[in-house]
C-alpha cells in the first residue's frame, strides 16, 4: 500500500488569491516581492498531520491561510498541553526562525487548512533588508508578548466562562490574526481542545457570553460583538 504523501511533498507555489491572504505581503516594495515569490509555499495538512514538531530544525517561517491550527506539547508524563489556536491570517514562530532553534512546541491542524511557509534563509534575508517586513515581525513579538503574559494568567483561571472569553479574545486579536475579522469559523468541539473543557461545557460558557452579548453564535462559528469585553469582563 502506497504511503501518502507528507505535507512537505504536497507543497506547492501559492495562487495569487492566496497571497492576497498573507498580511505582510503587501509591506513589501515589488522588487522584494518579485525576488521571494518563487520561494514561498503553500501546503494542505490534514488532521493527523504535523506542520511543526517538536526537536526538528527550523525550516520555514510558516502561517495559516485557511482553516485552523493547535499549538501543544507533551508534558513529562505524556500529556498534551494545548497553548492556542492559529486561525486564519496567523503566522507563527518568528522568534525560532530569528535564532535558527528547533522547535520546542507542534503544529497541527484541527481541521483541514492551507498554511503557507516561507523559508528560513528568505525570512532572515527580508530581515536584512526589508523595512516593511521588520516593522511587521516587531509587530508580532510586540502582540506576542501581551499573548504570553495573557497565557500565564490564563493558567491560573477556573472559571470556565472566563477562560473561554480570553481564549477568544486571542484568537480575533486583529494583530496577530489578520483574517479572521468579526466571524471566526470554529465548532465547539475544536474550541474544546483549545481551551481544554468538554464541549458540553463550552456551549454552557458560550450561552453566558452570548447572553453578555460578547458574542453571537452562528452557524458555522462565532460572531464577535465586544472584544474589550473579551479581555476584560469578569464572572463569577
Amino acid at each position: 500500500m502506497a504511503l501518502e504523501p507528507s505535507v512537505y511533498q504536497r507543497r506547492r507555489s501559492p495562487t495569487p488569491a492566496e497571497l492576497d491572504e498573507i498580511p505582510w505581503w503587501g509591506l513589501l516594495t515589488p522588487e522584494e516581492r518579485t525576488r521571494i515569490a518563487p520561494q514561498l509555499v503553500v501546503s494542505d495538512p490534514q488532521v493527523g498531520d504535523y506542520v511543526c514538531r517538536v526537536g526538528r530544525p527550523v525550516t520555514y517561517w510558516f502561517g495559516v491561510i485557511s482553516g485552523l491550527l493547535k499549538m501543544s506539547s507533551d508534558n513529562e508524563s505524556g500529556q498534551t498541553m494545548t497553548f492556542t489556536g492559529v486561525p486564519p491570517g496567523g503566522w507563527f514562530g518568528e522568534g525560532t526562525a530569528l535564532k535558527r532553534e528547533a522547535y520546542r512546541y507542534n503544529i497541527q491542524p484541527l481541521r483541514a487548512s492551507v498554511v503557507a511557509g516561507l523559508p528560513v534563509d528568505t525570512f532572515h534575508w527580508l530581515i536584512d533588508h526589508s523595512l516593511g517586513f521588520n516593522r511587521f515581525i516587531m509587530n508580532q513579538l510586540n502582540e506576542r508578548l501581551g499573548q504570553f503574559i495573557a497565557a500565564r494568567e490564563l493558567d491560573r483561571m477556573n472559571n470556565p466562562e472566563l477562560r473561554l472569553a480570553r481564549n477568544l479574545a486571542t484568537l480575533f486579536n486583529p494583530v496577530l490574526f489578520s483574517g479572521v475579522g468579526e466571524v471566526l469559523r470554529i465548532t465547539q468541539q475544536e474550541l474544546a481542545y483549545l481551551v481544554g473543557l468538554s464541549r458540553q461545557r463550552v456551549n454552557e460558557a458560550l450561552r453566558v457570553l452570548e447572553a453578555r452579548q460578547l458574542i453571537r453564535v452562528e452557524y458555522g462559528g462565532l460572531r464577535i460583538l465586544d472584544l474589550q469585553g473579551l479581555r476584560t469582563e469578569q464572572f463569577q
